[in-house]
Protein backbone atom coordinates (compact mmCIF):
# COMPACT_ATOMS: atom_id res chain seq x y z
CA UNK A 1 0.00 0.00 0.00
CA UNK A 2 1.41 3.36 -1.02
CA UNK A 3 -0.30 5.61 1.51
CA UNK A 4 -2.94 6.94 -0.86
CA UNK A 5 -5.84 6.35 1.54
CA UNK A 6 -7.34 9.41 3.18
CA UNK A 7 -8.14 7.86 6.57
CA UNK A 8 -6.80 9.67 9.59
CA UNK A 9 -4.90 7.45 12.01
CA UNK A 10 -4.10 7.81 15.69
CA UNK A 11 -1.37 6.11 17.67
CA UNK A 12 -1.59 5.70 21.44
CA UNK A 13 1.61 4.59 23.17
CA UNK A 14 5.00 5.56 21.78
CA UNK A 15 7.43 3.40 23.69
CA UNK A 16 10.20 1.68 21.77
CA UNK A 17 7.89 -0.68 19.88
CA UNK A 18 5.12 1.84 19.39
CA UNK A 19 7.55 4.35 17.93
CA UNK A 20 8.84 1.85 15.37
CA UNK A 21 5.34 0.74 14.39
CA UNK A 22 3.89 4.24 14.12
CA UNK A 23 7.00 5.28 12.22
CA UNK A 24 6.26 2.60 9.62
CA UNK A 25 2.80 4.10 9.06
CA UNK A 26 4.34 7.54 8.61
CA UNK A 27 6.92 6.13 6.21
CA UNK A 28 4.03 4.66 4.25
CA UNK A 29 2.46 8.08 3.82
CA UNK A 30 -0.25 7.87 6.47
CA UNK A 31 -1.67 10.82 8.38
CA UNK A 32 -0.89 9.96 12.01
CA UNK A 33 -1.63 11.77 15.29
CA UNK A 34 0.20 10.47 18.36
CA UNK A 35 -0.20 10.51 22.12
CA UNK A 36 2.00 9.17 24.90
CA UNK A 37 1.81 9.56 28.67
CA UNK A 38 5.35 10.97 28.60
CA UNK A 39 4.89 13.50 25.84
CA UNK A 40 8.60 13.87 25.06
CA UNK A 41 8.61 10.30 23.70
CA UNK A 42 6.52 11.42 20.73
CA UNK A 43 9.35 13.66 19.47
CA UNK A 44 10.90 11.16 16.99
CA UNK A 45 7.51 10.67 15.37
CA UNK A 46 6.78 14.39 15.24
CA UNK A 47 10.08 14.79 13.40
CA UNK A 48 8.76 12.31 10.84
CA UNK A 49 5.57 14.29 10.35
CA UNK A 50 3.21 13.07 13.06
CA UNK A 51 0.98 15.46 14.98
CA UNK A 52 1.30 15.19 18.77
CA UNK A 53 -1.87 15.69 20.81
CA UNK A 54 -2.20 16.58 24.47
CA UNK A 55 -4.84 14.06 25.53
CA UNK A 56 -6.16 10.64 24.59
CA UNK A 57 -9.57 12.07 23.78
CA UNK A 58 -8.00 14.24 21.08
CA UNK A 59 -7.15 11.02 19.24
CA UNK A 60 -10.72 9.83 19.34
CA UNK A 61 -11.86 11.94 16.41
CA UNK A 62 -9.64 10.12 13.90
CA UNK A 63 -10.85 7.14 11.87
CA UNK A 64 -8.64 4.39 13.29
CA UNK A 65 -6.67 4.41 16.55
CA UNK A 66 -3.81 1.98 17.14
CA UNK A 67 -2.86 1.16 20.72
CA UNK A 68 0.46 -0.20 22.02
CA UNK A 69 0.68 -0.41 25.83
CA UNK A 70 2.45 -2.65 28.32
CA UNK A 71 -0.25 -4.59 30.14
CA UNK A 72 -3.94 -5.49 30.37
CA UNK A 73 -4.69 -2.82 32.99
CA UNK A 74 -3.14 -0.16 30.75
CA UNK A 75 -5.31 -1.17 27.80
CA UNK A 76 -8.46 -0.97 29.90
CA UNK A 77 -7.44 2.41 31.34
CA UNK A 78 -6.66 4.10 28.01
CA UNK A 79 -9.83 2.82 26.36
CA UNK A 80 -12.64 2.53 28.92
CA UNK A 81 -11.18 4.55 31.80
CA UNK A 82 -11.72 8.20 32.67
CA UNK A 83 -10.33 10.28 29.85
CA UNK A 84 -9.95 7.15 27.69
CA UNK A 85 -10.73 6.76 24.01
CA UNK A 86 -14.33 5.70 24.57
CA UNK A 87 -15.06 8.67 26.83
CA UNK A 88 -14.64 11.23 24.06
CA UNK A 89 -17.53 13.08 22.40
CA UNK A 90 -16.30 11.96 18.98
CA UNK A 91 -15.24 8.32 18.73
CA UNK A 92 -12.94 6.56 16.28
CA UNK A 93 -14.50 4.06 13.91
CA UNK A 94 -12.00 1.33 14.81
CA UNK A 95 -9.60 0.61 17.69
CA UNK A 96 -6.68 -1.67 16.84
CA UNK A 97 -4.82 -2.97 19.86
CA UNK A 98 -1.31 -4.27 19.14
CA UNK A 99 -0.37 -4.93 22.79
CA UNK A 100 0.17 -8.34 24.40
CA UNK A 101 -2.65 -8.57 26.93
CA UNK A 102 -4.98 -11.21 28.34
CA UNK A 103 -7.95 -12.47 26.35
CA UNK A 104 -10.18 -11.38 29.23
CA UNK A 105 -9.00 -7.77 29.09
CA UNK A 106 -9.29 -7.79 25.31
CA UNK A 107 -12.85 -9.13 25.46
CA UNK A 108 -13.77 -6.47 28.04
CA UNK A 109 -12.52 -3.67 25.82
CA UNK A 110 -14.09 -5.23 22.73
CA UNK A 111 -17.50 -5.32 24.44
CA UNK A 112 -17.20 -1.71 25.59
CA UNK A 113 -16.11 -0.57 22.14
CA UNK A 114 -18.88 -2.43 20.35
CA UNK A 115 -21.45 -1.04 22.80
CA UNK A 116 -20.26 2.43 21.78
CA UNK A 117 -20.47 1.58 18.08
CA UNK A 118 -16.69 1.22 17.64
CA UNK A 119 -15.15 -1.83 15.96
CA UNK A 120 -12.24 -3.53 17.74
CA UNK A 121 -9.37 -5.54 16.28
CA UNK A 122 -6.88 -7.38 18.50
CA UNK A 123 -3.57 -7.35 16.60
CA UNK A 124 -0.53 -8.25 18.73
CA UNK A 125 2.87 -8.17 17.05
CA UNK A 126 5.81 -10.56 17.25
CA UNK A 127 9.39 -9.32 17.09
CA UNK A 128 11.50 -6.86 19.04
CA UNK A 129 11.70 -3.23 17.89
CA UNK A 130 14.92 -3.77 15.91
CA UNK A 131 13.46 -6.77 14.07
CA UNK A 132 10.22 -4.93 13.32
CA UNK A 133 12.17 -1.93 12.05
CA UNK A 134 14.13 -4.28 9.77
CA UNK A 135 10.88 -5.62 8.32
CA UNK A 136 10.89 -8.96 10.14
CA UNK A 137 7.84 -8.60 12.37
CA UNK A 138 4.65 -10.63 12.25
CA UNK A 139 1.13 -9.63 13.29
CA UNK A 140 -1.74 -11.92 14.20
CA UNK A 141 -5.16 -10.28 14.24
CA UNK A 142 -8.63 -11.31 15.37
CA UNK A 143 -11.98 -9.59 15.19
CA UNK A 144 -14.70 -9.14 12.56
CA UNK A 145 -13.43 -10.00 9.10
CA UNK A 146 -14.68 -6.74 7.60
CA UNK A 147 -12.75 -4.79 10.23
CA UNK A 148 -9.62 -6.79 9.51
CA UNK A 149 -9.99 -6.23 5.75
CA UNK A 150 -10.14 -2.47 6.31
CA UNK A 151 -7.14 -2.38 8.65
CA UNK A 152 -4.85 -4.97 7.03
CA UNK A 153 -3.26 -2.49 4.56
CA UNK A 154 -1.94 -0.51 7.53
CA UNK A 155 -0.83 -3.61 9.42
CA UNK A 156 1.03 -4.68 6.27
CA UNK A 157 2.99 -1.44 6.40
CA UNK A 158 4.27 -2.50 9.81
CA UNK A 159 4.98 -6.19 9.23
CA UNK A 160 5.34 -8.43 6.16
CA UNK A 161 3.34 -11.24 7.78
CA UNK A 162 -0.22 -10.45 8.84
CA UNK A 163 -2.62 -13.30 9.69
CA UNK A 164 -6.31 -13.30 10.62
CA UNK A 165 -6.87 -15.91 13.36
CA UNK A 166 -10.59 -15.63 14.11
CA UNK A 167 -13.55 -13.39 14.98
CA UNK A 168 -12.84 -12.70 18.67
CA UNK A 169 -9.79 -13.08 20.97
CA UNK A 170 -7.94 -15.87 19.15
CA UNK A 171 -4.98 -13.62 18.36
CA UNK A 172 -4.32 -13.14 22.07
CA UNK A 173 -3.88 -16.86 22.55
CA UNK A 174 -1.67 -17.12 19.47
CA UNK A 175 0.65 -14.39 20.78
CA UNK A 176 0.83 -15.92 24.26
CA UNK A 177 1.61 -19.34 22.77
CA UNK A 178 4.30 -17.68 20.67
CA UNK A 179 5.93 -16.15 23.74
CA UNK A 180 5.75 -19.41 25.67
CA UNK A 181 7.62 -20.95 22.75
CA UNK A 182 10.23 -18.16 22.88
CA UNK A 183 10.94 -18.94 26.51
CA UNK A 184 11.11 -22.69 25.95
CA UNK A 185 13.44 -22.37 22.95
CA UNK A 186 15.70 -20.01 24.88
CA UNK A 187 15.89 -22.35 27.85
CA UNK A 188 16.73 -25.26 25.53
CA UNK A 189 19.46 -23.17 23.91
CA UNK A 190 21.06 -22.14 27.20
CA UNK A 191 21.02 -25.74 28.46
CA UNK A 192 22.78 -27.30 25.47
CA UNK A 193 25.18 -24.35 25.20
CA UNK A 194 26.14 -24.71 28.86
CA UNK A 195 26.65 -28.45 28.49
CA UNK A 196 28.92 -27.97 25.47
CA UNK A 197 30.79 -25.13 27.16
CA UNK A 198 31.44 -27.09 30.33
CA UNK A 199 32.79 -29.88 28.16
CA UNK A 200 35.43 -27.54 26.75
CA UNK A 201 33.65 -26.24 23.63
CA UNK A 202 33.86 -22.45 23.14
CA UNK A 203 30.37 -20.91 23.22
CA UNK A 204 30.97 -19.14 19.92
CA UNK A 205 31.96 -22.38 18.18
CA UNK A 206 28.90 -24.21 19.45
CA UNK A 207 26.49 -21.41 18.49
CA UNK A 208 28.08 -21.12 15.03
CA UNK A 209 27.58 -24.85 14.53
CA UNK A 210 23.92 -24.69 15.58
CA UNK A 211 23.29 -21.73 13.29
CA UNK A 212 24.76 -23.63 10.35
CA UNK A 213 22.66 -26.70 11.03
CA UNK A 214 19.00 -27.48 10.38
CA UNK A 215 18.28 -25.90 13.78
CA UNK A 216 19.61 -22.49 12.74
CA UNK A 217 17.22 -19.54 12.64
CA UNK A 218 17.14 -15.77 12.94
CA UNK A 219 16.08 -16.18 16.56
CA UNK A 220 18.90 -18.61 17.44
CA UNK A 221 21.38 -16.32 15.69
CA UNK A 222 20.41 -13.31 17.80
CA UNK A 223 20.03 -15.13 21.13
CA UNK A 224 23.20 -17.12 20.48
CA UNK A 225 25.15 -13.90 20.05
CA UNK A 226 23.72 -12.62 23.34
CA UNK A 227 24.85 -15.80 25.11
CA UNK A 228 28.34 -15.65 23.65
CA UNK A 229 28.79 -12.01 24.64
CA UNK A 230 26.72 -12.25 27.84
CA UNK A 231 24.97 -9.16 26.56
CA UNK A 232 21.53 -8.87 28.12
CA UNK A 233 20.56 -5.48 26.77
CA UNK A 234 16.79 -5.89 26.82
CA UNK A 235 14.83 -6.53 23.70
CA UNK A 236 12.19 -8.20 25.91
CA UNK A 237 13.01 -8.42 29.59
CA UNK A 238 12.40 -11.21 32.07
CA UNK A 239 9.58 -9.37 33.85
CA UNK A 240 7.69 -9.01 30.59
CA UNK A 241 8.29 -12.65 29.69
CA UNK A 242 7.10 -13.73 33.15
CA UNK A 243 3.88 -11.77 32.56
CA UNK A 244 3.26 -13.68 29.36
CA UNK A 245 4.00 -17.02 31.03
CA UNK A 246 1.53 -16.06 33.76
CA UNK A 247 -1.08 -15.43 31.06
CA UNK A 248 -0.25 -18.62 29.18
CA UNK A 249 -0.36 -20.86 32.23
CA UNK A 250 -3.62 -19.28 33.33
CA UNK A 251 -5.14 -20.00 29.92
CA UNK A 252 -3.87 -23.57 30.08
CA UNK A 253 -5.48 -24.09 33.48
CA UNK A 254 -8.78 -22.74 32.22
CA UNK A 255 -8.72 -25.05 29.19
CA UNK A 256 -7.27 -28.03 31.10
CA UNK A 257 -4.16 -28.25 28.92
CA UNK A 258 -1.01 -29.58 30.63
CA UNK A 259 2.10 -27.45 30.00
CA UNK A 260 4.90 -29.23 31.89
CA UNK A 261 7.79 -27.63 29.97
CA UNK A 262 6.28 -24.15 30.15
CA UNK A 263 5.72 -24.57 33.89
CA UNK A 264 9.37 -25.41 34.45
CA UNK A 265 10.59 -22.52 32.31
CA UNK A 266 8.26 -20.19 34.22
CA UNK A 267 10.13 -21.04 37.43
CA UNK A 268 13.50 -20.56 35.74
CA UNK A 269 12.43 -17.11 34.56
CA UNK A 270 11.43 -16.40 38.15
CA UNK A 271 14.87 -17.60 39.25
CA UNK A 272 16.55 -15.24 36.79
CA UNK A 273 14.49 -12.39 38.21
CA UNK A 274 15.53 -13.43 41.71
CA UNK A 275 19.16 -13.27 40.63
CA UNK A 276 18.69 -9.64 39.63
CA UNK A 277 17.94 -10.00 35.92
CA UNK A 278 14.35 -8.70 36.00
CA UNK A 279 15.00 -5.78 33.67
CA UNK A 280 17.49 -7.58 31.46
CA UNK A 281 16.85 -9.62 28.36
CA UNK A 282 15.56 -13.16 28.84
CA UNK A 283 18.79 -14.44 27.30
CA UNK A 284 19.96 -14.03 30.92
CA UNK A 285 18.44 -17.47 31.48
CA UNK A 286 21.97 -18.52 30.57
CA UNK A 287 23.19 -17.01 33.84
CA UNK A 288 20.84 -19.24 35.84
CA UNK A 289 21.89 -22.34 33.92
CA UNK A 290 25.62 -21.63 34.04
CA UNK A 291 25.53 -20.88 37.76
CA UNK A 292 23.60 -24.10 38.39
CA UNK A 293 26.35 -25.92 36.49
CA UNK A 294 29.01 -24.37 38.73
CA UNK A 295 30.48 -22.29 35.93
CA UNK A 296 29.66 -18.77 37.14
CA UNK A 297 29.60 -17.18 40.56
CA UNK A 298 29.35 -13.46 39.84
CA UNK A 299 27.48 -10.89 37.84
CA UNK A 300 27.42 -10.92 34.05
CA UNK A 301 30.44 -9.16 32.64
Amino acid sequence: MSGTRSERLGWLGTGRMGTVMAGALLDGGSDVSVWNRTSSKTAPLVEKGAKAVDSITELAGVDIVFVMVSASADLIKVTTGEGGLLSAERLPQIIVDCSTVSAEASAEVRAAAEAAGVAFLASPISGNPAMVEDGRGAIVASGPRETYDRVVPYLSMIAPTVVHAGPAEQSRLVKICHNLFLGMITQALVEVTTLAEKGGVPKAAFVDFINGSVLGSTFIKHKGRALVERDYTPTFNNKMLRKDFDLGLAAAREMEVPLPVSSMVHQLIQTAIGHGFAEQDYAALYEVEARAAGMLDGDAS
